[in-house]
């Protein structure tokens, strides 16, 4: 038995196809790709009319909260998550309790995730035991226990000497740094952005300074190192200065926007609601177009989600004690196609490169790609469909999301993995 999607318009950056074809999957497989293909009486057929066929999404960055923190997530909630917004392969962060440094707690990951069996998960690996940017963690061991990355997420190493010699480490092994820019000692107690919106709330501001800071220092240390980087959820005018001037001189260095990032401004903010709070926060506006142009020109080559959930109490709390983030994965799709296809930055073989094709160049793998005789990680996705978002129709645990009630256009209605329909609309 096999798939046949009918009709669907095929957008694949690795070949460039964008027309109006059937694709033919058999067990895990992409087999065929043509024009009106015939199914046998055992298969399913999937009629994806005016409907957009991408590659899987790829998301280099999620927290999963699995293991210690499940109250907020799981590795089961997450992965269904995942799929509902078209996501067939996640990399989780390490920031879990205890912090994934050793390779046991990747194994665990890695096998829990294959048992759920609803998105591939990739467990990264913290540069530093507990996160405490102290002592490097078993890089060797987690390389072998198959890491994609490292990261520090959450924070940066500041003993740079000692985040030099981890990337000197996974430099020979080909595996990139994921790195999260922030300068804690510029950091002051600040919880949205610096700027007249902090003075209105009376609260501590973050300055674009505590992410600049970083960005330049990790970018001379790529290039020192040969590492390859990757930024994660950049959010300043600077940061995307910083990454094209790095490579136009050849440095190994890619970068990554979040939806909330090139949606939403300090201005956006409402006054007591929490799920406006995220690290980094929401910038200027002069700070959310640069973000946009950097995409539509290439520079900044991921879209990925920071999916960060946390529970309904703690996000009642007020901006100065809830903590950072918000949920991303199922509302990722629906902003890009309404916030920069609708608005002409990128056109769909673009959110598809950024998506799903530049996240699976950046760690190495096999994935972004549905031409024949690949796997069929597959996301078929409906441009037409216009909708308002609500928290109570999430999957993940997590319903903190400053997009409550915000209307959209485009929505995942199929998502196939290894072969498999793991969710249908």
């Amino acid at each position: 038995m096999g798939i046949l999607i009918k009709n669907g318009h095929l957008v694949n950056p690795p070949t460039k196809t964008d027309e109006v074809m059937d694709l033919y999957v058999k067990e895990d497989r992409i087999e065929k790709i043509g024009k009106e293909l015939t199914a046998t009486a055992e298969d399913q057929v999937i009629d994806a009319t005016g409907c957009y066929v991408f590659p899987g999404f790829i998301d280099l960055h999620v927290h999963l909260r699995d293991p210690g923190l499940t109250e907020k997530e799981d590795i089961e909630t997450g992965s269904r998550a995942a799929a509902h917004g078209g996501y067939t392969t996640i990399v989780a962060m390490p920031n879990t309790k205890p912090v994934a440094d050793c390779p046991e707690v990747i194994r665990y990951v890695h096998d829990k995730a294959k048992e759920v069996g609803l998105t591939h998960v990739l467990q990264v690996g913290s540069v530093t035991k507990g996160m405490e940017g102290k002592e490097l963690s078993d890089l060797t061991g987690m390389i072998e226990a198959g890491i994609p990355a490292i990261s520090e997420d959450g924070k940066s190493v500041m003993d740079s000497g000692l985040y030099r010699e981890a990337m000197k480490i996974v430099a020979k092994a080909g595996i990139p740094v994921l790195a999260h820019c922030e300068d804690i000692n510029l950091v002051q107690g600040g919880v949205i952005n610096q700027g007249n919106r902090s003075k209105e709330l009376g609260v501590n501001g973050i300055s674009n300074a505590v992410e600049n800071v970083i960005v330049a220092r990790d970018i001379m240390l790529a290039e020192e190192t040969g590492a390859t980087l990757h930024l994660c959820h950049c959010s300043t005018k600077e940061s995307v200065e910083l990454v094209r001037d790095a490579k136009k001189k050849g440095i190994k260095v890619s970068g990554e926007v979040c939806p909330h990032h090139f949606t939403l401004t300090e201005d956006d903010i409402v006054a007591g609601d929490a799920n406006y709070k995220m690290n980094p926060p929401l910038r200027a506006k002069e700070d959310v177009e640069a973000l946009k142009i950097g995409l539509r020109d290439g520079i900044m080559e991921v879209i990925s989600t920071d999916h960060a959930p946390h529970t309904a109490e703690e996000k009642k709390k007020d901006l100065n004690h809830a903590p950072f983030g918000i949920v991303g994965t199922e509302t990722a799709a629906a902003l890009t196609y309404t916030e920069l296809v609708q608005k002409g930055y990128l056109d769909p073989m673009g959110m598809a490169e950024k998506m799903s094709t530049n996240p699976a160049r950046i760690l190495g793998i096999d994935k972004g790609d549905i031409s024949e005789g690949h796997i069929a990680d597959i996301v078929i996705f409906d441009p037409r469909a216009s909708y308002e978002i609500h928290a109570k129709d999430f999957a993940s645990k997590g319903k903190n999301t400053p997009f409550e009630g915000r209307e959209v256009t485009g929505r995942v209605v199929t998502t196939i993995l290894d072969g498999q329909v793991v969710y249908r609309a």
